[in-house]
């Protein structure tokens, strides 16, 4: 089945079982009396709730989603329907308010029944959710202390809202109702038991260790890993995984990061991590025999997939690493289809495997276009930015015989897209990964906005 085809089936589902409740409501038995506007706060609740308890599903880096959909796509939806169930869970009890003025008395804790109770408590518990993910950084929260309290306010609220629903019993006196929360109940709990223990449990029984962590330019590190008591996971060049560094996987504190490596070598794997935090500043003191584990590999950036193309990759700072896995991987098998890296850096001695890329360009048919921001007077090559004038000079492929993989800052990436559309390239013939950890230094974000301008 088509990658396509699987997605539209995915998406299929997902929506199915979003809509379901509002099926049955529609469908079913419903009981006298009730308004329009009573229906309708319901039904947003219950197309809330269910969407609410549905974001365990983006989030749990389940394999078969991640072969689908690319992680920035299933990420980047998790956030958008999480506001829209934000929506959709609030406009239920606001309805319901403004409708009928007499409930207000169901905000008094000390007098109202129970499931009113639940209902606030849950309703407060979202609110504060969204609080908490919006102004994370204004409130100094740390990401491992936020995501608990966002695991733990996810819990309080799916538990809180099914009493809720459970015990209003209205519409949930309809059996098939009932059975339905009941599976998806079911459903949104087996995720988090896969999310907090199976995985856990799986990676345990696979660890690796830290073989060397190796300087490179740019305050970048390659950090290199071997397997320990098994023979390692394979992936492909490209894909991304989560390290949980010198510490149990039951631990929340994990790091995205690409592999670097060879998807050829089975005895070491290896990631380049740039200092851009308080986590990856220390990488460098890493020490020999450190035990990792890795959750992955995910992700669709995978030149595999293209087997009859020729390729041109485009990345900025540490956007290589996932370019350096692709090249080094295309060395170890002797390709020798056309190849160009066109490769943006602040200036001629922070290009990160600097020295590496001049002898892959013995190796392979690869051509490496340097684009520096701010180089040396004596620099002779191109200047600025990855603009359309610059992929003119230097294209050398037909483009429809080329695949596009473009790594870097997401400004980058969306500039560089539009340029490429400009060339007549096909948006099927792109693809790309967005490093969003770029963001997090003050040159980073100056790099963007320029990137935008251009």
């Amino acid at each position: 089945m088509k990658w396509k085809t699987k997605q539209a089936l995915w998406i299929a589902i997902y929506f199915v079982m979003i809509f379901a409740p509002l099926l049955i409501l529609l469908l079913a038995p419903r009981p006298a009396g009730r308004t329009f506007w009573r229906e309708l706060s319901v039904a947003l609740g219950f197309a809330g709730l269910s969407l609410m308890g549905l974001q365990f599903i983006p989030a749990a880096r389940l394999p078969f989603l991640s072969e689908v959909f690319p992680m920035d796509t299933l990420y980047d939806y998790h956030h958008k329907l999480s506001i829209a169930a934000f929506v959709l869970a609030l406009s239920h009890p606001v309805i319901l308010f403004i409708q009928n003025p007499y409930t207000l008395r169901l905000l008094n804790i000390f007098n109202a029944p129970w499931r009113a109770r639940a209902g606030l408590t849950s309703a407060v518990a979202l609110i504060l959710l969204v609080l908490t993910s919006v102004k994370r950084l204004s409130l100094k929260l740390s990401y491992e202390t936020w995501r608990l309290l966002h695991d733990v306010l996810s819990i309080i609220i799916i538990a809180l809202a099914f009493y809720h629903i459970y015990n209003v019993n209205y519409y949930m006196s309809v059996p098939i109702q009932r059975w339905l929360w009941g599976l998806l109940g079911i459903l949104w709990g087996l995720t988090i038991v896969y999310i907090r223990v199976i995985k856990p449990l799986q990676l345990l029984r696979h660890p690796y260790e830290v073989a060397e962590v190796i300087a490179e330019r740019g305050n970048t590190w390659s950090l290199n890993l071997k397997p320990v008591g098994h023979a390692g996971r394979k992936f492909r060049a490209g894909q991304v995984a989560w390290l949980s560094i010198g510490h149990s996987p039951f631990l929340i504190e994990e790091h995205p990061f690409s592999y670097a490596s060879s998807d050829e070598d089975s005895e070491m794997v290896g990631f380049a991590i740039k200092e851009l935090g308080d986590f990856t500043a220390t990488i460098g003191s890493l020490k020999p025999g450190t035990r990792v584990y890795i959750d992955g590999p995910y992700g669709m950036f995978d030149l595999d997939k293209h087997p009859d193309r020729n390729y041109i990759f485009i990345a900025g700072g540490i956007g290589s690493a996932p370019i350096m896995s692709m090249l080094r991987t295309l060395a170890d098998r002797n390709d020798q289809r056309q190849l160009q890296f066109f490769y943006g850096n602040p200036n001629y001695e922070s290009i990160i495997f600097r020295e590496e890329l001049e002898s892959l360009q013995e190796c392979l048919n690869l051509d490496v276009i340097h684009v520096l921001d701010s180089p040396e007077e004596a620099w002779e090559g191109e200047r600025g930015y990855i603009t359309l004038d610059v992929l003119k000079r230097h294209l050398m492929c037909e483009h429809q015989r080329c695949s596009y993989f473009i790594c870097g800052p997401l400004p980058m990436i969306e500039s560089v897209e539009r340029c490429l559309m400009q060339l007549a390239v096909s948006r099927q013939d792109m693809h790309e990964m967005a490093r969003k950890r770029a963001f997090e230094t003050t040159r980073k974000q100056i790099y963007s906005e320029n990137y935008k301008m251009a």
